[in-house]
């Protein structure tokens, strides 16, 4: 799943690409993709866009009211996009003059240029969660006016990073990752970040020192600063491989710990799991993974 340093370089690689340039066509591939239908997606064809900006794990791109007046669609619009854990956008130099047909493929969504090119919409998988939005204020997106702030926002200070924990009873591996909390952080970044903490994944939010909260806001920022740095410039076709080839813990299990040689374990969920390193994290004491434990009865 695409998380906070990865949206941000496709933020700019695509203000790069796309302002000032027009759309000639949008056109939706896959019915579940578009969860809005006023405006109409229709409603894009003809504007120029302005800016592309992002919202947690959402893209905003910006299309305002073209010269003249747009009719009932009046006004600026926006296009907002949450990849979601399968979904991915691929830039295309040009495309082939026939429409592309709906079906079973990854295709969900095409916006092609006037001068040529733009992108598709990919998601992989039987489970569609890809999202497209037409709106006319990125808030009017659910997700996006649910959003907690951004933890690499100069506003953002220890301190207020150190109220949101205080009475949270939830384990600090769910709270890094809810979106209502902290915008922008997924499983990945979270499991970075309590790794380069020292902190165990299953410690209570409410019951850390000021030294740990101390502790874990700087190495959230500076796990996510890096890998924005790292993945700036990286075209979207070379994301995902910077964002695997940058992972200490997470995706890791079963290999050393770069920083004391342990080896990194794996908590299982439901649809979901969590890599950690004992020594560094722990103690050294395993954390149970239950999922597992009813496998080997």
């Amino acid at each position: 799943m695409p998380e906070l340093p990865e949206v941000e370089a496709l933020r700019g690689f695509l203000e790069e690409r796309l302002t000032g340039r027009a759309i000639a066509r949008a056109l939706p591939v896959a019915v579940s993709v578009l969860k809005t239908y006023d405006p109409p997606l229709s409603a894009l064809e003809g504007r120029t866009f302005r800016s592309v900006s992002r919202h947690g794990k959402f893209l905003g791109m910006e299309l305002p009211e073209p010269p003249g007046g747009g009719g009932a669609d009046g006004g600026g619009l926006w296009l907002v996009v949450h990849l979601a854990r399968a979904g991915w956008l691929q830039w295309k130099d040009s495309f082939p003059a026939a429409p592309p047909r709906p079906g079973k493929g990854p295709l969900a969504l095409r916006v092609e240029l006037a001068e040529g090119g733009g992108f598709d919409l990919t998601e992989a998988g039987t489970q569609k969660r890809l999202a497209v939005y037409v709106v006319r204020d990125p808030a009017d997106v659910p997700g996006v006016a649910r959003l907690g702030p951004d933890p690499l926002a100069e506003s953002f200070t220890r301190e207020e990073f150190a109220g949101l924990l205080r009475g949270q009873r939830h384990r600090i591996k769910g709270l890094l990752r809810d979106q209502s909390v902290i915008s922008g952080i997924g499983n990945a970044y979270s499991d970075e970040i309590l790794h380069a903490a020292k902190m165990s994944p299953f410690k209570v939010a409410d019951e850390l020192t000021e030294d740990e909260i101390s502790g874990l806001y700087g190495a959230m920022l500076a796990t996510l600063t890096a890998a924005v740095e790292r993945a700036r410039g990286l075209s979207a076709a070379e994301l995902k491989a910077g964002k695997r080839m940058g992972l200490r813990v997470h995706g890791r299990a079963g290999e050393p710990c770069p920083v004391c040689g342990d080896t990194v374990r794996s908590v299982s969920f439901r649809d979901s799991s969590l890599e950690y390193c004992p020594t560094c994290q722990t103690g050294g004491k395993p954390l149970a993974d239950r999922r597992m434990s009813r496998l080997l009865k």
